[in-house]
């Protein structure tokens, strides 16, 4: 799920996956068990429409699997399905109660999911809930940045991740994205020497744990440096190296316009062209014409 291997480049990773479906296949191994497996294994071979059917599948009968609301919602999420992304969770909410082991983070991914859809008093109010229950939720963080973002409130923003820091740190998926939301509210106030402390001191060092998200946001946040007139100097070089081994995997278009961003960033004209191509060849034998159709209106 976190997008940084595929199945068609990474033999070890295909291996892996062909090793789970067979397991999935024996006897002792539950029914809901062979669902979730079956969900992995059409998202691995891009099918995530598919995998998220199967998600809801156990979810009809187990609302409260955590893995399957979890994995259902960055489905959609991916897929940029915002109604679903909140309607994945509501559609559970009512079969879960507050001492329901993780009721704090379903609050957090429908507040989410509420913010996506323009809800966002209730989305801030769903987000409070679950940073009550436990202010080291990072999603629940994540989703109070949106609600901040999308009403304008830039300062409440700065407060919020400055005084909260400690807490949403501990959350090494997500404490990028979240320092990213932060440099952001800078960004936006014209504050452009805070918001670059921010990508040296915190996403830069990041985006070396190898995990596409970290690198997506540091491609994204140099590229929106550079339209506000800030000289980001040599820094696209680092993101470009990081970037070089992920430019054929072709998982999501959102990571293949990031990648995108790195070479048009380093000026390596050669390698966006090679990018180009490579996004033409596996549409060719997959699919994808929209990533493609985006990536060309950046070059």
């Amino acid at each position: 799920m976190g997008t940084g291997r595929s199945i068609y480049r990474d033999a070890e990773f295909k291996t892996s996956l062909d090793n789970m479906v067979k397991l999935a296949e024996t006897a002792s191994v539950s029914p809901r068990e062979k669902l979730h497996a079956e969900g992995i294994k059409l998202w691995a071979y891009g099918d995530i429409d598919g995998a998220h059917g199967k998600w809801e599948d156990i979810l009809v009968e187990y609302p409260t699997d955590m893995l399957a609301v979890k994995f259902a919602h960055d489905s959609y999420f991916y897929m940029g399905y915002s109604s679903q992304i909140r309607d994945s969770i509501a559609r559970v909410m009512p079969r879960w109660t507050k001492d329901t082991p993780m009721y704090g983070y379903l609050l957090g991914m429908h507040a989410f999911g509420l913010v996506e859809t323009n809800f966002y008093e209730q989305a801030e109010k769903e987000a409070k809930m679950g940073l009550e229950l436990n202010k080291k939720d990072a999603w629940s963080t994540h989703s109070m940045a949106h609600v901040l973002e999308m009403m304008g409130r830039q300062n409440d923003g700065v407060t919020f991740m400055s005084s909260t820091k400690n807490d949403w740190t501990a959350c090494g998926m997500l404490a990028c994205h979240n320092f990213w939301h932060w440099a952001l509210y800078h960004l936006e106030k014209g504050e452009y020497e805070s918001a670059v402390a921010i990508y040296d001191s915190e996403i830069s060092k990041r985006v070396h744990s190898g995990a596409l998200l970290d690198i997506v946001d540091a491609s994204s946040f140099l590229f929106r440096l550079e339209m506000e007139g800030v000289d980001v100097g040599d820094r696209w070089n680092e993101i470009y190296e990081i970037c070089k081994p992920h430019v054929g995997d072709h998982i999501l278009a959102f990571n293949d316009i990031h990648m995108l961003m790195s070479t048009l960033g380093t000026k390596q004209k050669e390698e966006t062209e090679k990018l180009m191509e490579s996004i033409k060849t596996f549409i060719s034998e997959q699919t994808g014409e929209i990533g493609r159709a985006s990536c060309r209106e950046r070059v």
